[in-house]
């Protein structure tokens, strides 16, 4: 049973410009049918007014649960919670699978917020009260962050492409086909043909400004372009028009990731200034203490899960990254081959799958990352599908994570026979007083 079972609830149906809004008295009757408010000071106050109408009317104060809708619902829900304590968003997720119960098929506004306000006043949920508004800047910042990354591997790759297509073999020439050196002489220089057509000492000029090397390396370099030109102009598609294609690209390149550092700027200025929260930062800094998670991975992972104190136990934080088993039973039926739920927090997921990676690696000089997680991986979990066993390492991660947080202490690596032996003893002390 819901806590505001006895409660007036306010269910709110979220839109981009206007919002539909339900009423139910404490008995559970519909005390004010769905209405219409405009996003605006009017629509916000005539909203107020209402609620308002319906704590005085019973003498005691409502409960206000709108489904979260992206950015769609935040200036509701900030207003809203500035006015009265009990104002929660609730997962989609929740709000889907309640919205329709009946035989008929109906779908709108007005009864997705009777809906709402009836999975509010009846059903025991998971509530939220939403994120701090630093934490919400942060992940907005972070989130952007990967999206501009993603975008600049989408146009790497089509870089490639067309480079395959005119210019075959250019990758075997450069490690990296995008960087300084390889855009440099692509963007003076971007078909076979005006490579073989330029004077030998402007490409020199090009690569010894972009690659800050030696004349010997630049030299090796200008031998292999001319090479590779000289076979391009007989096996690759004589299509000078792809030229045009890949300026373009290089431009959008360099566009992106200027914007990239930009934010990356920003994100740093945001943490180290005077009115950022100590607890936030604290909260890095005990995330990035943890053998392979740099800096920008502990942001990311703060910025997705906000406060620890939403999570009773690490097996939330599992569900909340979405790398808990999807269950599949029926009857005697029980699926043995489950996947991750994947219903989690995408950009988290990423991140924490990124750290699982770095946590089995060993340094240049042969010492591990981690060397308890390393050993895990390679005895406990030998035999399993790489993509299972990443899942266990990830499993574990997430338990430090929430280990180091929970308790505030910065992550020290411990032999697990040792941990254990420290756990049974602690126990046994808290027993005996």
């Amino acid at each position: 049973m819901s806590n505001f079972y006895n409660n007036p609830t306010v269910g709110i149906d979220v839109s981009a410009d206007f919002s539909y809004v339900a009423i139910l008295a404490p008995n559970g009757d519909i005390y004010r049918k769905a209405f219409k408010i405009k996003h605006d000071v009017g629509g916000f106050n005539h909203l107020f007014k209402e609620i308002k109408k319906v704590e005085e009317e019973f003498n005691m104060k409502s409960a206000i649960f709108m489904e979260s809708t992206g950015v769609y619902h935040l200036s509701l829900f900030h207003f809203l919670k500035n006015n009265f304590d009990n104002t929660f968003v609730i997962n989609p997720l929740v709000t889907n699978c309640n919205k329709n119960v009946d035989i008929r098929k109906v779908k709108n506004d007005k009864k997705d917020a009777l809906s709402i306000a009836k999975i509010g006043k009846f059903q025991n949920i998971k509530l939220s009260q939403g994120v701090s508004l630093d934490i919400f800047l942060l992940r907005s910042l972070v989130r952007e962050y990967y999206k501009l990354t993603d975008n600049a591997s989408t146009y790497k790759k089509k870089l490639s492409a067309d480079l395959r297509s005119i210019f075959p073999n250019y990758n075997t020439i450069f490690s990296n086909t995008t960087s300084n050196s390889s855009l440099s002489i692509l963007e003076a220089y971007p078909t076979p043909q005006d490579i073989l057509d330029a004077p030998k000492n402007k490409i020199i000029d090009i690569l010894v400004k972009s690659s800050r090397k030696g004349v010997t390396w630049c030299e090796n370099k200008y031998q292999q372009l001319i090479t590779v030109a000289k076979e391009a102009t007989i096996i690759g598609l004589p299509l000078r028009g792809l030229a045009v294609k890949i300026l373009s690209s290089i431009n959008i390149l360099k566009v992106i990731e200027s914007e990239i550092e930009n934010l990356l700027n920003e994100i740093k200025v945001l943490i180290n200034s005077e009115n950022f929260p100590k607890s936030i930062k604290t909260n890095i800094d005990l995330i990035d203490s943890i053998p392979g998670i740099g800096l920008l991975t502990a942001i990311t992972l703060i910025a997705e899960i906000g406060d620890i104190n939403g999570f009773i136990k690490p097996k939330r934080l599992v569900a909340f990254f979405g790398i808990d088993s999807s269950v599949n039973e029926s009857g005697k039926f029980k699926g043995n081959q489950n996947k991750m739920s994947k219903r989690g927090t995408r950009i988290g997921r990423r991140a924490l799958y990124a750290v699982a990676l770095a946590s089995i690696r060993k340094n240049r000089n042969g010492a591990a990352i981690n060397s308890v997680l390393l050993d895990y991986y390679q005895n406990n979990l030998n035999g399993k599908k790489p993509k299972v066993a990443l899942g266990a390492i990830m499993h574990k991660i997430i338990n430090y994570i929430f280990a180091v947080l929970r308790t505030q202490t910065p992550f020290e690596i411990r032999d697990p026979r040792i941990h254990k032996q420290m756990f049974l003893e602690n126990k046994s002390i808290n027993k005996a007083a």
